[in-house]
């Protein structure tokens, strides 16, 4: 008989992935911070109405659309993370410029706008170079762990971040408060220049593909997406769920401060204390999953996470209950979210072949993310029409419907990772597909 095996080393002694989840932990708290300074600068300084901040909000993701070309750009970058730090630098200068402008009281909309459209293609350069990176850093056995490791910073950031966040528009003002959002993208490009590793990824490709057009290594990535029976459907799920819960997260604020009448600090304070959740999903995912699989965690995750929507729209009564219900969507939410990320993420990163890695992503988070600002114009239309509660509803109950896309396909059978044979192919799919 054999001993029992050895615990696993802490992916956290590992120097190369702690810088990494340091400069990952310090970014995600600025994030929340400005996540929630951003629009209520637009509310509270400018005036803005339902539809001015939804545009606010769809100009973030707009850049997105471009995703496709820009994955199969970054997958001939030999140095990703030369990528990252450039990234992390551009967004740090671009919010910058918003606490100076506001400061000598020539801040408008048209400004936050602009910042909110190039940042967020910021953003998209840092999110396609992200997937080839961390096949870097983390082996194929430790991808769950990585990435509830990554999510649960991330939850403690939302329930740190906002509280802090409201705290601070309250004391400095949220022009103010911006700046220590442009000071973490400069923390986690210094983080991230930290980490060793920096080699290209694998390629299964025969040819040299900077002999390809981009145009033709674009639509490879987007071909390999909608043929792929695991990232079809987790598109699809992703997608509809995106769309809804940007319905509703772009008027979250609005419906939060002008409807239920929270403060700024108060408001903070809930989504802080409700994200307590996330935190709380990250670590029991990979617990949950391998109880009852990778494949039903997520479509649990994909029910619970917009069902809590619910609980925001029906608020009322006193300040305090308003208060509670919108700190418990949150939680609950957050919950949903983590079994949903936590066990999708592993699972795409597993089924993807390295060298296609940035160009998957571009073409997935074209469709993906690049829905977020119809979802968040739809909610603006939807709430100056209906009204912001029943506006709430819709996108609740339509959120939920994401887990039909799932249902056909190979992801509920998935018990584990190990049911995948290998990146493109699953056990699950063949019995499936019957070859």
């Amino acid at each position: 008989m054999t001993g029992p095996a050895a615990p696993r080393r802490s992916l956290l002694r590992e120097p190369d992935f702690r810088s990494f989840f340091v400069a990952h932990t310090v970014s995600q708290f600025g994030d929340r911070i400005s996540e929630l300074a951003f629009p209520l600068l637009a509310v509270l300084v400018l005036d803005a109405t339902a539809a001015q901040v939804s545009v606010l909000t769809a100009l973030v993701w707009l850049p997105n659309l471009a995703a496709i070309f820009l994955g199969a750009w970054v997958d001939r970058q030999p140095n990703k993370k030369r990528l990252l730090v450039a990234a992390d630098l551009i967004r740090a200068a671009l919010l910058l410029t918003v606490p100076v402008a506001f400061a000598f009281d020539v801040g408008t909309l048209a400004q936050l706008y602009a910042v909110a459209f190039l940042t967020g293609a910021a953003s998209v350069l840092f999110n396609t170079t992200y997937p080839a990176f961390f096949v870097l850093l983390v082996d194929r056995t430790r991808y769950l762990d990585a990435n509830g490791a990554l999510s649960a910073s991330r939850s403690v950031s939302y329930i740190a971040g906002p509280a802090l966040g409201g705290a601070l528009v309250q004391a400095l003002t949220a022009p103010v408060t911006i700046l220590v959002d442009a000071a973490s993208f400069v923390l986690s490009a210094l983080g991230i220049g930290r980490v060793r590793r920096d080699r290209p990824a694998r390629t299964t490709e025969p040819d040299d593909s900077r002999s390809v057009t981009l145009w033709r290594q674009a639509r490879d990535g987007l071909a390999f997406t909608l043929r792929h029976p695991v990232l079809r459907a987790s598109l699809g799920c992703t997608a509809t769920v995106n769309y809804f819960s940007f319905v509703f997260s772009a008027l979250l604020v609005l419906f939060a401060s002008r409807t239920l009448g929270l403060p700024a600090g108060l408001l903070g304070l809930a989504l802080g204390a409700g994200a307590v959740g996330g935190l709380l999903g990250a670590v029991i995912a990979p617990r949950l999953s391998a109880r009852i699989g990778v494949g039903r965690s997520i479509m649990l995750g994909g029910v619970v996470f917009p069902a809590s929507i619910l609980l925001i729209a029906v608020a009322g009564g006193p300040l305090w209950a308003r208060a509670v219900l919108v700190g418990g969507a949150e939680f609950l939410g957050g919950i949903g979210v983590m079994l949903f990320d936590v066990n999708l993420n592993a699972l795409k990163t597993a089924v993807i072949p390295d060298g296609l890695r940035s160009r998957v992503s571009g073409a997935y988070s074209a469709v993906n993310y690049g829905i977020r600002p119809l979802g968040a114009l739809t909610g603006g239309v939807l709430g100056s029409w209906l009204g912001l509660r029943p506006t709430l509803w819709i996108a609740a109950i339509g959120g939920t419907l994401c887990v039909l896309w799932l249902l056909p396909s190979p992801i509920p059978a998935l018990r584990s990772l190990d049911d995948l044979d290998e990146p493109g192919r699953s056990r699950a799919d063949l019995t499936v597909t019957g070859r």
